[in-house]
């Protein structure tokens, strides 16, 4: 396994070059970006190709593999909303994660599948997300590109049967999920979801979690919750996972640098990482 991390646990004010720089300091050896909609981002939905061949540069002179493509504009603009105009948004965006993925040389974007609402049932997020996630591993394919699909609080593909299932579904080999440790243990094992989805996964988020706590607010750093790292690293090394472990923490509000050095010694001690990011 090796030792990734994710953009969005840095301060945001943080350019490329230093946040490439400060994560190399911190023994990552893979970093994943985010797309935004705001054009002081890192990525942008107007990044050029000139622009994001620069961020592939700065990358390299740190000697950091750019893993991935991660974006929340799904949460804004659905892949199952009831608006034809916000689904194909949220198709144009991935599609967009695609083409930059490709053009750094990343293996992976994350997508949110759809959101299950009061106004949208279940098996209508169901279908249109079928129908959107086939539409785009065309495009992904092209390109050379992992679509993973993530399991977050949408109130959808709730089990990993279910996600298994899905993906199956699609069947492409170019769709796979994008599991989240943190994310499952509301409502499951994560040991059983590595098991069960085994090598569907593409890549594996981290973070940990307060059952007592029950809400958003139980997610805290690693190691601070319930997750039974143990377990979770047996099942890991019983599906042979050789790929990037990327925790997903929010940087602290006064204490960044303190946050990021606990996150990545946690990582060391939980996957046996050494301090290149190798290992584990």
């Amino acid at each position: 396994m090796k030792k990734g991390v994710n953009a969005w646990c840095f301060p945001s004010y943080l350019g490329a070059a230093d946040l490439f720089k400060r994560a190399k300091e911190l023994g990552f050896s893979g970093i994943e970006l985010n797309l935004s909609d705001k054009s002081d981002s890192i990525l942008h939905l107007g990044s050029n190709e000139e622009e994001i061949n620069q961020i592939a540069m700065l990358a390299k002179q740190n000697d950091l593999e750019l893993v991935g493509i991660s974006t929340d504009l799904l949460w804004k603009y659905p892949l199952t909303d009831n608006s034809e105009e916000i689904r194909n948004k949220g198709i144009q965006i991935v599609e967009k994660m695609i083409e930059i993925a490709g053009i750094l040389g990343a293996s992976t974007v994350l997508v949110v599948p759809g959101i299950v609402t009061s106004t949208v049932s279940y098996d209508t997020a169901y279908s249109r997300a079928l129908a959107a996630i086939k539409t785009l591993s065309k495009k992904a394919e092209e390109y050379d590109v992992q679509i993973a699909i993530e399991n977050v609080w949408n109130k959808f593909l709730l089990s990993p049967l279910e996600m298994a299932g899905f993906i199956d579904q699609v069947n492409s080999r170019w769709v796979g999920a994008y599991l989240d440790i943190g994310n499952v243990i509301q409502f499951g094992y994560p040991e059983q979801w590595i098991r069960i989805l085994s090598n569907r996964i593409f890549m594996i988020h981290v973070k940990d979690f307060k059952e007592s706590v029950g809400n958003i607010h139980g997610f805290v750093p690693l190691l601070s919750g319930d997750i039974s790292w143990e377990q979770v690293k047996k099942a890991l090394k019983e599906i042979n996972y050789r790929g990037y472990i990327i925790p997903e923490i929010p940087p602290h509000d006064y204490h960044p640098d303190w946050l990021l050095k606990l996150i990545s010694e946690a990582m060391d001690i939980i996957f046996d990482f050494n301090r290149d990011g190798s290992g584990g």
